[in-house]
């Protein structure tokens, strides 16, 4: 029986990842979320013998919290990385933000799996992340595109790989022009079609960030050139993602939208075991697929131009998109002022050409962070 240790255990993949954990009959040997909450108190509850970490910190909330669980309790980021340090564990990593790249570091360091739902590892550390997996430790990706990406890769020459095409739904606003989209509600962007997420993976959805951020993972993950990764608009979400091969096949992973799939092919990689989803009828689908509209959705082509300047401008990317979602999320700005806080961000920030360690990385992300913050006072005082 395999211990895991569950990061952002009150999120959408936490949570799913427990359900998963549960069915498989396995230990929940840790269990770490951002701030103490109803759902934290309930999950100790759930596993009293499991050590908990509340890495906003040991504030007099975490530690009014400690008071109210029997759970062993930790505080802060430095514990959740040595949480996910302890060898002979799975890590899943669902943390949302740039805070989980220390604990995929960490956990991969000791040589444990990491199951990997943190996009943030890859894009604003990426080169941090494949320098640690080339020397120890395992990464199995549980983003339903980059896990079908490694499905379909699985056993094959990669030097035969033509291109990868990572599918996108599309989001609520899929098929929108981008003057129905100045007034658009946060009720509209967190009414995704398909997918269930947690807030701010599914506002990236409906602005077509986050496929600009997978784009920036399957690049280091598969160790493949930008010009050979492509996005498509598939609204059924059906199609995960596909491999195309110089021969001119194609291999594309199908499967119902639902998370605990590539979350459970992480977790028992390589063997498969039955599941909790129900069997997967062809039977009366329609499959479309369209291109990207790129001039209402720019948010992938400045994925792109991040990704090709390298060095600190993903991270740069990440951190202004976080802001930037937090504030439409409040209500401070608009939706369109999303995508323009983060170029504006990208244009002032400092730039470094080469990642070196994770202070490099923790710095950008902070002078972005001030810097999209500065950018959202300044279109609150001006709306």
């Amino acid at each position: 029986m395999s211990q895991v240790v569950v990061l952002g255990a009150t999120g959408s993949i936490g949570s799913q990842a427990l359900d998963v954990i549960s069915h498989l009959g396995w230990s929940v040997d840790g269990l770490a979320a951002n701030r103490p909450s109803r759902r934290l108190a309930e999950l100790a509850r759930r596993y009293p013998d499991t050590e908990i970490v509340v890495a906003a910190g040991d504030d007099a909330e975490a530690r009014d919290f400690a008071s109210r669980v029997d759970n062993p309790v930790a505080f802060g980021p430095d514990a959740v990385a040595e949480m996910a340090s302890r060898p002979g564990r799975i890590v899943v990593n669902g943390i949302v933000g740039a805070a989980g790249l220390r604990a995929t570091l960490a956990a991969l360091h000791a040589g444990n799996r990491v199951a990997l739902a943190n996009k943030e590892s890859l894009v604003a550390g990426g080169p941090l992340v494949m320098g640690a997996l080339a020397e120890a430790g395992e990464l199995i990706p549980v983003d339903s595109e980059h896990s079908a990406l490694h499905q379909c890769l699985e056993g094959e020459d990669r030097g035969a790989v033509s291109r990868l095409v990572l599918t996108a739904s599309g989001g609520p606003f899929r098929g929108r022009s981008r003057q129905e989209l100045v007034s658009v509600s946060v009720e509209e962007a967190l009414a995704h079609p398909t997918w269930r997420m947690g807030g701010r993976i599914t506002v990236d959805s409906a602005t077509l960030m986050n496929k600009g951020l997978e784009v920036i993972e399957a690049h280091h993950l598969f160790d493949v050139d930008l010009d050979r990764i492509d996005v498509v608009v598939h609204p059924q979400s059906i199609v995960h993602s596909a491999v195309e091969f110089v021969d001119g096949s194609l291999k594309a992973h199908i499967g119902h939208p639902d998370m605990r799939i590539p979350i459970q092919y992480a977790l028992t990689y390589p063997k498969r075991v039955d599941g909790l989803g129900e069997p997967f009828s062809f039977v009366g689908r329609t499959l479309e697929f369209e291109e990207v509209d790129r001039q209402t959705f720019p948010a992938v082509d400045l994925a792109f131009d991040a990704a090709r300047r390298g060095g600190t401008a993903p991270c740069v990317l990440n951190a202004a998109d976080e802001v930037a979602v937090e504030a439409f999320l409040a209500g401070q700005i608009g939706f369109l002022a999303i995508v323009d806080v983060v170029a504006e961000t990208l244009q002032r920030a400092a730039w470094e050409p080469e990642l070196t360690s994770v202070d490099q990385v923790l710095a950008a992300d902070a002078e972005a962070r001030a810097l999209a913050s500065e950018l959202v006072a300044s279109a609150r005082s001006s709306s």
